[in-house]
């Protein structure tokens, strides 16, 4: 699964650590995350879709 989140957070000119706060998660999971090292569960997707203002669908990318 590859994501948007890295281009997503730098338009709303947020860090690592303010996404992460704001997501309630270590920035390491915001790390991970964006180099797609984790899938997140369905309510962490929501979570970091909501608070960059967009939908899971745009923020992940599910591939086959």
């Amino acid at each position: 699964m590859k994501n948007h989140i890295k281009d997503f957070r730098q338009k709303l000119n947020m860090t690592q650590e303010e996404l992460a706060r704001l997501a309630n998660v270590r920035r390491e999971t915001i790390v991970f995350l964006e180099q797609g090292k984790y899938n997140p569960s369905l309510g962490l997707a929501y979570t970091v879709a909501k608070t960059l203002k967009t939908s899971i669908e745009k923020l992940f990318v599910f591939e086959d």
